[in-house]
């Protein structure tokens, strides 16, 4: 019995970070109309996609986290699914630009209020053995979330208009909201011999910090989420404005879609690999950073919209292969009562680095820096290339001192 109701959580914790992505990523499936109707530039676009959120994001997140680990996570789920979902409905009625910049702002805070609570329950949850495949099934709800939005979204935006698109997709959150209410159930959380922990967040964050394997890991994600929300944020651009076939932007969700199985096939990996030596755990970084760069590069600079689209779709499938065991490995480092804050920590450097940095910057560069028809993909794949060197590097790195650093 306790086996299936932690399995059934799993389920609806999956459900619900599957909603998160839904809505968060729908400005971008959405960005073409927007950024017509409200007549933006690319930079715009990138902003309100990728820094209005991640800010305020990355921000909340530590401290969302240290309260987690001191207070009802269950409760911090379900106020937060509330909340961005009300805000998400909000956006439909939008008659500004500023107005979508606040709305960003609201679902930022809520939704991070979620993954560090998920993280520390499903750890308290599971066994160790278990948790990079348990985190990777938790992980692919981005994955499914981005892809409905693409299919859902695009496909409603496409019928009506962009308004109606952001409304129809908050209906869903209150649904959720309320199975959580009743479900969710608070677990106890695991007691062992740890060492003393620090009243001070601060000291907390450095005590976390202080480990090089950590560091060395926070960089590598980085690197790879830059990659993969810069892709997510101008994938209907490209289509768009590179191949002059936007129609192709809603299907690209069955690719995303599909990024869900790799990224638990990914975790699986990792469990099994890491048997006998924890560390190659993080050769599943590297294999994100390198395998979908040849897909890329040929599907960006195709002269065939049809061939862009299935090797972007590829590519795809590869580089966001790693979310999962991303999570789950930051979890080997911490105690207990440190986990939700690493999950905070985590959160608040991929958000920087992903949201914040990576599509305002290649914005930026399609409008200043690259001409011509390919200009969007040229700066798409720019970025993506120093990312994936970047990670590889860092993961190598990372590997070197795992042992030392350690806990479990």
């Amino acid at each position: 019995m306790k086996k299936y109701v932690a399995y059934t959580t799993l389920l609806l914790l999956t459900l619900i970070y599957l909603n998160s992505f839904f809505v968060r990523q729908i400005v971008a499936v959405l960005g073409v109309e927007i950024r017509d109707f409200f007549e933006l530039s690319n930079l715009q676009v990138g902003l309100l996609y990728g820094t209005a959120f991640s800010f305020i994001y990355a921000l909340a997140g530590i401290p969302m986290g240290r309260l987690a680990d001191r207070y009802s996570r269950k409760w911090m789920i379900c106020i937060g699914l509330l909340i961005w979902t009300i805000m998400t409905f909000l956006s439909g009625f939008a008659t500004s630009f500023i107005f979508l910049i606040v709305a960003r702002f609201f679902v930022g805070i809520s939704q991070a209020m979620l993954s560090p609570a998920v993280y520390s329950y499903l750890a308290d949850t599971f066994s160790p053995e278990k948790r990079a495949t348990v985190f990777s099934f938790y992980a692919s709800g981005i994955f499914l979330g981005v892809g409905l939005s693409f299919l859902i979204g695009g496909n409603v935006a496409m019928q009506y208009d962009w308004q109606t698109a952001l409304i129809a997709v908050s209906i869903p959150g209150l649904l959720l909201f309320v199975v959580a209410v009743w479900f969710l159930r608070e677990p106890d959380r695991k007691v062992r011999t740890e060492p003393k922990i620090e009243e001070n967040i601060f000291a907390e964050m450095k005590l976390i910090l202080q480990k090089k394997t950590v560091r060395y890991h926070l960089i590598g994600f980085s690197f790879l989420a830059c990659t993969g929300y810069t892709v997510l944020a101008f994938a209907g651009t490209i289509f768009n404005d590179v191949f002059q076939q936007p129609e192709l932007t809603p299907l690209y969700g069955w690719f995303i879609m599909g990024v869900g199985g790799t990224v638990i096939l990914s975790g699986r990996v990792a469990d099994y690999i890491g048997k006998n030596n924890p560390a190659r755990r993080f050769w599943l970084g590297i294999f994100a950073a390198l395998a979908g760069l040849p897909f890329y590069a040929f599907g960006l600079f195709s002269g065939s919209a049809q061939i862009a689209f299935i090797c972007m779709g590829v590519g795809v499938l590869f580089s966001s292969s790693y979310n999962g065991v991303a999570a789950a490995l930051i979890q080997y480092f911490v105690t207990n009562k440190q986990r939700a804050l690493a999950g905070g920590i985590y959160l608040f450097v991929i958000s920087i680095a992903g949201f914040g940095f990576g599509p305002p910057v290649t914005g930026w560069l399609m409008d200043t820096l690259f001409t011509g028809q390919y200009a969007a993909s040229a700066a798409v794949f720019f970025v993506m290339s120093i990312c994936s060197i970047g990670a590889t590097g860092s993961f190598i790195m990372a590997m070197k001192h795992y042992n030392k650093d350690a806990l479990e």
